[in-house]
């Protein structure tokens, strides 16, 4: 690039030299002619200007040979001229210099970076431009002449975070750069030399890892959209059994959010019925049957079914399930199974499916409008309250503790796990399950009711075991095991026993997860 840019400066160079020395020989060519119009410099610069330009107002003309010459030159240069300037106009209108140039004018703005033109991508920038009245959105790729223009004003540069940035000359707040394919961090050669720029970089990840170090952020969009789904629709008391069909990225997402927060009742007994491949899940996971039933429908806890073969051969399960969750990675895949359910089957329960499409009369859940908005992805919305949960505990101890940004991704999962639970814990206190987002105020009422109600010994207990059984599928899912103490690095804990196995100052730790609730309505 640097060497391309010297050759530019050669040529200009050159040619400004053979104009002037042009200019200089149609001067001295006809100054010392009486008959001349062209006597000083100024005229003979009019003139070039005047001809190049193929204007001619005919005041000043050459009348000795020498300068008819040097004037023919001119003339012949003029369409060349002409024609070069034509290009140029149309090559920085076309091209990013235009875009760049428009980018100058708006650096106190803030400015959103996608390496890539996506559903994904347009999804977010069309969100981010709703909420941000001074966002410039960028792709970072040239627009195909096929592709419909966004509904929102956009600028499509094929060039580098790099230069975005360097154009912005650190006006304003920083530049927020988006990866959006999966995994795109290790393979857009876009990503290269990010982590050193002055800029919030947001990648989509599949590995559940939540952020890398100093500004590379990443956000799971497969895990968001279950959290979403257990948030909308929680786990009734009703329920008991839940079928799953289709166990890719999202299903697996599903089936660990249900795992982590579907604690309900110390007497629940709801089986998953899982219609996937699962040997890498169970393998990963070698420690779920501590908690749940392997392959056997359980009376007294939580079960977990996998099946290799067709969901079609199993009629009994999918007619006796109060809940169906069709979850395929492939949507119109997804679609055909919805579709021959309800056409052959009976159905007591309802279907809930992932969709991007919205359809009336379906239940449909994990939009990319509902995932791909800026309190999703930039970690606002749904960590919320499990930051609000690290802040009150660092203010309740004496001895130093890690801010959100300080936690490992382990111990972040720990706080989303626990906060991602508060709405189980308040339909359970105020006994009402329409509840599907806690406010200050429903909050409030379930901790009045937490107070008064924990005065009796035999509810406190309870409350002590739902929230242990939380706790133990949180550390189990993890590979913990029970060890005299707690050392991290071996991942063993003292408390992962059951509950009747607890000492009375364990089983009275586990009051603060509903404790919480009180600080928790003071900060909302």
């Amino acid at each position: 690039m640097k060497r391309r840019k010297k050759i530019y400066l050669y040529m200009t160079l050159v040619l400004m030299l053979i104009y002037m020395g042009l200019l200089a020989l149609l001067y001295f060519s006809e100054c010392r002619s009486q008959d001349a119009t062209i006597r000083t410099f100024g005229d003979a610069l009019w003139y070039s200007l005047v001809t190049l330009t193929t204007v001619g107002y005919g005041d000043l003309t050459p009348v000795t040979p020498l300068g008819h010459a040097v004037g023919s030159v001119f003339l012949l240069m003029s369409a060349g001229i002409l024609v070069t300037l034509l290009g140029a106009v149309i090559s920085f209108v076309t091209s990013e210099g235009l875009p760049l140039l428009m980018l100058g004018f708006q650096r106190r703005k803030n400015w959103y970076y996608f390496a890539d033109y996506g559903p994904e991508s347009n999804t977010l920038a069309a969100n981010i431009y709703k909420e941000d009245g001074d966002a410039v959105i960028i792709f970072g790729e040239k627009k195909e002449d096929q592709m419909e223009f966004p509904d929102y004003p956009c600028l499509f540069i094929s060039t580098s975070p790099a230069r975005i940035v360097a154009r912005k000359k650190g006006t304003g707040a920083r530049c927020k750069v988006f990866l959006m394919k999966e995994n795109d961090i290790g393979v857009n050669s876009r990503a290269i030399g990010l982590h050193a720029l002055p800029v919030d970089v947001y990648a989509r990840t599949t590995n559940g890892q939540d952020h890398l170090s100093g500004n590379i952020n990443f956000f799971h969009s497969y895990d968001c959209c279950a959290r979403q789904y257990w948030r909308k629709r929680p786990l009734c008391s009703h329920e008991n059994s839940i079928v799953i069909i289709g166990f890719g990225n999202y299903g697996r997402c599903i089936l660990e959010r249900a795992i982590l927060t579907n604690v309900i009742s110390v007497t629940q007994h709801v089986a998953y019925h899982v219609f996937g491949d699962a040997r890498e899940f169970l393998a990963m996971h070698r420690r779920l049957h501590e908690t749940f039933s392997l392959g056997e429908v359980s009376e007294t806890g939580d079960s977990l079914i996998f099946y290799d073969g067709f969901w079609e051969e199993h009629h009994e399960v999918l007619e006796h399930a109060d809940r169906i969750i069709i979850c395929t990675d492939d949507e119109p895949e997804g679609w055909n199974i919805f579709w021959r359910l309800n056409r052959y089957y009976k159905l007591p329960g309802h279907i809930d499916l992932h969709s991007n499409r919205e359809a009336p009369g379906v239940s449909y859940f994990g939009t990319n409008e509902e995932i791909y908005t800026p309190s999703q992805i930039m970690r606002t919305a749904l960590n919320k309250a499990a930051v609000t949960l690290n802040d009150i505990f660092r203010k309740s101890v004496s001895y130093p503790t890690l801010s959100w940004d300080e936690l490992d991704d382990f111990h972040r999962e720990s706080k989303i796990a626990a906060a991602d639970h508060l709405l189980m814990k308040i339909r359970i206190l105020l006994g009402d399950e329409t509840i599907t987002e806690f406010t200050a105020a429903t909050v409030e009422k379930a901790y009045q009711k937490y107070c008064v109600t924990k005065t009796d010994a035999s509810m406190q207990d309870m409350y002590r075991r739902l929230d242990h059984m939380r706790w133990l599928r949180f550390y189990t899912f993890y590979n913990w095991s029970y060890g005299p103490f707690r050392h991290d690095g071996d991942r063993e804990h003292p408390m992962l026993c059951p509950y009747p196995k607890l000492t009375p100052e364990q089983k009275q730790e586990r009051d603060a997860a509903w404790e919480i609730l009180g600080s928790i309505s003071s900060e909302l």
